[in-house]
């Protein structure tokens, strides 16, 4: 088994040993390829003005992350296309299970990066251009590994023209136009090209040469050779569904307080969905069930052990509220469960039941869902869960709130490169802050309302900044009671203005409905309009961004806030949800 991932950082510590299997496996599969060939793939990743394209590198990688196969696509934004550089995998060959999954994955990523085509060079199979049997072999199997997807070679073009009269196998141009039925323009093609010769074989082709090549495309559309492998089974592959990945805690409503004036209730999931559901944008993924070792990376073992076990201590259908705080000897907590949740809890409403502790670990398994599937390579993902999280700390929880499953997802994806968190609940994520407070490779920022009348009380005001290597990297941005939408997108503006400076790899956004107007926790008056201006701001960063839900508590409004938001979001975001090896010259 393995998990394609999309290297975002070549700097994190996860990324540069991938990046040196990946060398590996070069110096292996291209023995032939010069060793600055090799050295250079992390500044390919880096540097893209300095070689002319947008380099993306996916690895299929095991659960011990050894590295089976990889692949480096480049993109040229302008001219609309994309070349893949290499595939290739850690055994040999790239037919089997390893290459066809990283094709597919960069065929969608080309498509979502706005491609009209992909490009790339398989050695020739004729026998004029590749006299020996054997490497002609090779290269027809190649070449009917990437037919399955409808890719074939331009025909009718001086491409393979050989750079040195005495070199064989000169590879041919390969183009898969993405399961697009419309024929290849010929001044696309030729753009293309033209790119591809004068930036990725810089100083390799004469200019004489280039010019052979460019002048060699005649006929317009391009023609592409017809299918020689599989004729009557081969069709331009439709790309997989792009749609957003969706992590619903499918178990939220085992924890149900009946108690009257308990807001944080199970109908809160069922209205979002009621907003979203219809509008297709979504493709619901089951949650990814882990040990608790994620959690405890972020909270501390004793309040891990604590909830798990006080939890599922108690009788079914019988709650616990915290109403004894040992603030005068912390080091002596009550022996029995029942009373010692003070010691552990920073309110009198956040209730210990048989389900809480079940629930809320449902809802961390949504978050490290959609963190892989930033990973993957995914722009955007939902975790719709409840309880929320962003109240608890490393050591204590409360407000109605167990484990932090945004923090949780966050520190799963710092190892990979620099996470921002966005806290746009109403209230401060007090639990977000504290567990990162003394770190300086993840940003967090939050807009609130003023702690001076508004829970949790003691935490979010502004000289708050982090700590030690955190300090700087803690951002928090009270507001008045009463606020509306256009004053909410300056405070927007100012934290998305931090968050571009950190230049994060991820986004992990805590996304809160109870800045909405007549919400019974808040007192902002933000409108549906205002939610999807707000969505429109935060997509515009461009970052992969994984949403895990928060607060909101006005059911009425809450599938109209939901909608709006993930309009803006996907409007902006460059991701496109919807309804339905490379050789050497």
């Amino acid at each position: 088994m393995f998990r394609i991932r999309k290297v975002v950082d070549p700097v994190a510590s996860a990324n540069q040993e991938a990046i040196r299997q990946v060398q590996e496996i070069l110096r292996a599969q291209f023995p032939d390829l010069p060793p600055e060939d090799v050295e250079k793939v992390p500044q390919q990743l880096l540097n893209p003005m300095r070689f002319g394209f947008r380099a993306t590198l996916f690895v299929a990688e095991d659960g011990k992350q050894r590295i089976k196969g990889f692949a480096m696509v480049f993109h040229e934004p302008e001219l609309r296309f994309a070349f893949l550089d290499y595939v290739a995998s850690a055994a040999h060959g790239t037919s089997g299970g390893v290459g066809g999954a990283l094709y597919e994955r960069v065929r969608e990523e080309a498509r979502a990066l706005g491609a009209d085509a992909l490009y790339f060079e398989c050695l020739p199979d004729d026998p004029t251009l590749s006299p020996h049997p054997e490497i002609r072999a090779q290269n027809a199997a190649r070449l009917r590994f990437y037919e399955r997807w409808g890719a074939r070679p331009v025909a009718n073009t001086a491409y393979e023209t050989p750079v040195t009269p005495d070199s064989s196998d000169p590879p041919y141009l390969v183009v898969d136009l993405l399961g697009s039925p419309a024929p290849l323009p010929k001044a696309r093609a030729v753009a293309a090209v033209r790119a591809i010769l004068d930036r990725k074989y810089r100083g390799l082709c004469s200019p004489e040469y280039n010019a052979l090549v460019l002048s060699s495309f005649t006929e317009d559309p391009v023609a592409l050779r017809p299918p020689r492998y599989q004729p009557d089974k081969v069709a331009s592959a439709p790309l997989r569904d792009l749609r957003i990945p969706l992590f619903v805690n499918e178990k939220h409503d085992i924890h149900h307080i009946r108690e009257r004036g308990y807001v944080e209730s199970p109908v809160r999931i069922s209205a979002i969905l009621k907003g979203l559901e219809p509008t297709g944008w979504f493709e619901r993924r089951p949650p990814l069930h882990v040990s608790d070792a994620p959690i405890r990376a972020v909270h501390d073992r004793q309040l891990v052990d604590y909830l798990h076990e006080a939890c599922l201590s108690l009788p079914e259908g019988k709650s616990v509220y915290p109403y004894v705080f040992p603030v005068r000897n912390t080091t002596r907590p009550p022996k029995e469960l029942p009373l010692r949740a003070g010691y552990f809890c920073i309110d009198t409403f956040t209730p210990l039941n048989r389900n809480a502790y079940l629930a809320a670990r449902g809802a961390v398994d949504c978050a490290l869902g959609g963190a892989d599937a930033l990973l993957e390579g995914r722009r955007l993902a939902y975790a719709l869960v409840r309880p929320p999280g962003h109240h608890a700390e490393r050591k204590v929880f409360g407000g109605f709130c167990y484990f932090n499953s945004a923090a949780v997802a966050a520190h799963h994806l710092s190892a990979y490169g620099r996470v921002a968190v966005l806290d746009v609940d109403y209230h401060h994520g007090n639990g977000t802050q504290d567990i990162f407070y003394h770190r300086a490779d993840v940003l967090t920022v939050s807009i609130h309302g003023t702690p001076r009348v508004t829970y949790p009380y003691f935490s979010g005001f502004e000289d708050e900044r982090g700590e030690g290597e955190g300090q700087g990297y803690n951002l928090n941005l009270p507001q008045r009671e009463g606020l509306d939408g256009p004053a909410y997108l300056e405070a927007l503006d100012e934290a998305l203005a931090r968050i571009r400076r950190f230049r994060p790899s991820y986004l992990v956004l805590s996304l809160g409905f109870d800045t909405a107007r007549d919400d019974p926790t808040g007192s902002f008056t933000l409108r549906a309009a205002d939610f999807q201006a707000n969505g429109r701001r935060i997509g515009a960063l461009g970052v992969p961004t994984l949403v895990v839900q928060e607060g909101g508590y006005r059911v009425r409004s809450l599938a109209a806030s939901a909608r709006s938001f993930f309009r803006g979001l996907i409007d902006t975001a460059g991701c496109a949800p919807s309804h339905s090896a490379a050789a050497r010259r």
